[in-house]
Formats: structure tokens, C-alpha cells, sequence
């Protein structure tokens, strides 16, 4: 498939541009695309279960874990619990936020 105009400017773009080897983007940006994509997937449709994501290798935060075995149906395990959680509130607003619960998606993007 040939490439598109688009690609080529961005493929000649990206070629000129000069970055630092340890040039990250900031942690709240990168936790504020997160949770849109987070949200854009919810909408989208139900969430994989916590049993699911555990299954699968996924590592499920402290509160997770709680609602993993809670007595609760199948369609609560699938909600978004990181839009209700702090951790979220301060990766998504701070450079370096306080947060170091063990499988928390936004303690990994302050870590890479």
C-alpha cells in the first residue's frame, strides 16, 4: 500500500526533528491522554471485567482488587474505577504526584 501524503509529512517531519535521548513527555500529560482513551473506550463499549484483566496478566491496583472479590456482578467488575480514584486527580495535575499504589496505571506512566 503506498503511503499516504499525510504519512510522508509526518515521516519527513519526524526525521528532522532533533530530539533528546531522555526527552519524556510529562507525566500529566501522559495521564491526562489515558484517561481519554480510557473514557473514549468506555464509551465505546463495556470495559474487560477485573477477572478478565487479571486473567490476562493485568495488574489490578489495591481498590481493584477489593472490587475483584466483592460479591458484585459481572457489569460493576467493568466500570472505570481510576475516574473516581485521586490517583488519577493528581497525575493528571501534578509533574511528580504522590502516588505509589502497586498496579496503578498512573504510578506506571510516572515510572516510564
Amino acid at each position: 500500500m503506498a503511503n499516504l501524503p499525510e504519512e510522508n509529512f509526518i515521516e519527513r517531519l519526524a526525521s528532522e526533528i532533533d530530539l533528546a535521548e531522555d526527552q519524556r513527555a510529562p507525566v500529566d500529560l501522559k495521564a491526562r491522554v489515558y484517561s481519554a482513551l480510557m473514557q473514549h473506550q468506555a464509551k465505546t463499549g463495556p470495559l474487560a471485567s477485573l477477572t478478565e484483566c487479571k486473567a490476562q496478566g493485568g495488574e489490578l491496583c489495591v481498590f481493584e482488587q477489593l472490587v475483584e472479590i466483592a460479591p458484585v456482578g459481572a457489569s460493576v467488575k467493568s466500570l472505570n474505577f481510576c475516574r473516581v480514584c485521586h490517583a488519577r486527580v493528581l497525575a493528571e495535575h501534578l509533574e511528580n504526584p504522590p502516588i505509589y499504589w502497586n498496579g496503578c496505571p498512573y504510578v506506571q506512566l510516572k515510572k516510564s
